[in-house]
């Protein structure tokens, strides 16, 4: 599987051959995307298409319901105020994420605007056909509520596994006990929409490093925790490691206790079982809660018992994370999930155990920061994936 397994950000260099028309709008449309509001003059500036282009695409762009304008100044310019150009909120995307104890649905627009999300809570890990159901239900919901000029564009999966891109076909969830399981194509077919899926720590990398702490860092070691486990991608020189079938960066099946549990994996003593949210909410004496209880929940906490185990899990953590600067070399570590919440409980602790088990003075000179995003994580992630197709070819996609 190639590095197309998970999108990247578009070219911001514009093409002025008329024949290169849907490759431009693609441009503009990425670059509000990813970067927000801006004036047709910084447009013009970013893209090095001349102004006369740039009103084409942008007047184009408003046709398909994308964007539109407001003749707001711009302090930047000297001169003819330059028109500032919005996205609309009419081009939307549904994000999906399966976990052991329930799916996690929400409705995204462009800019990797959350507009809402809903928490499907099973009582035990969902199957395929219950997933799709879910995702069924609430898509009917979603559209009820549309104004007339907004529209889904696509459906986006975030998988908590192994997800062969190129059809949608979740290889290995072992936590949902999927296997060798079809899921873009029916979730498609039962919606009347276009899906997509991967593997939920690529798309969580995707959504930091295009809207949260990874923004213009190039070389990225990424961890995701949830009740399914720990998750991993990697950064190397901007582009998504992948590996020769596209399962690069299971992270979380890494050996720290050759004397632990057995894993889901069937593995003995991943880093997934040593470090987990179930073994936490078990000292706490606790039920499964959202990232911002759970975080609250750790970091007051004064039970000597929790405080010996977020040491434990958090001495584990760096010692796998030492290792991962070793082998990666990266300039920042990011934590989505329960291992943000657990790093949050004490930063220190966490530092100091990747500084102890790097290479030489590799683990001084990396940053180690939560995903910025927090519950936002993978829901802007599936949408980044189903915005895809829209994104590369707006006019293909909505045109006539």
């Amino acid at each position: 599987m190639s590095v197309e397994s998970v999108p990247a950000p578009l070219s911001r260099v514009g093409n002025s051959n008329d024949q290169a028309r849907r490759h431009n709008l693609s441009t503009i449309l990425t670059l509000l995307h990813h970067g927000g509001s801006q004036t047709r003059a910084g447009l013009t500036r970013a893209t090095g298409l001349n102004r006369s282009t740039i009103a084409a695409l942008v007047a184009e762009l408003a046709e398909l319901g994308l964007v539109y304008e407001t003749q707001q100044t711009d302090p930047g310019t000297v001169g003819r105020p330059s028109p500032f150009v919005h996205l609309t909120d009419r081009m939307l995307a549904v994000a999906v994420n399966p976990d052991l104890d329930a799916v996690t649905i929400g409705l995204v627009g462009l800019g990797g605007r959350v507009h809402s999300r809903v928490r499907h809570e099973t009582p035990a890990a969902p199957g395929v056909s219950e997933t799709i159901d879910i995702v069924r239900r609430e898509v009917d919901a979603l559209r009820a509520g549309l104004d007339d000029d907004q529209r889904i564009v696509g459906v986006g999966l975030a998988v908590p596994g192994l997800v062969r891109t190129s059809d949608g076909v979740v290889t290995l969830a072992p936590h949902l006990l999927w296997n060798d399981e079809p899921l873009a194509e029916p979730v498609a077919a039962q919606v009347g929409i276009p899906a997509l899926a991967a593997n939920d720590a690529q798309l969580g990398l995707l959504a930091e490093s295009l809207f949260g702490a990874g923004r213009g860092v190039d070389d990225i070691v990424y961890l995701n925790g949830s009740t399914s486990g720990i998750g991993g991608s990697v950064l190397v020189a901007g582009r998504t490691l992948q590996g020769a079938r596209g399962y690069a960066g299971e992270l979380g099946h890494t050996l720290v206790n050759s004397n632990g549990v057995t894993c889901f994996c069937g593995k003995t003593g991943c880093l997934e079982t040593e470090v987990s949210v179930g073994r936490l909410l078990d000292v706490l004496g606790a039920d499964p809660v959202d990232g911002d209880e759970f975080d609250r929940m750790l970091g007051e906490t004064v039970d000597d018992a929790v405080r010996a185990e977020i040491d434990r899990q958090l001495d584990v953590l760096g010692t796998a994370l030492g290792n991962f600067v070793a082998i990666f070399n990266p300039s920042s570590i990011i934590l989505g999930g329960f291992l943000g919440s657990l790093f949050a409980a004490n930063p220190t602790r966490l530092q100091d155990g990747i500084r102890r088990a790097s290479f030489g003075t590799l683990g001084e000179q990396v940053t180690v920061e939560r995903a910025q995003l927090r519950t936002r994580l993978l829901m802007v992630g599936a949408a980044e994936l189903a915005f895809g197709p829209m994104l590369a070819d707006p006019a293909g996609v909505l045109g006539p």
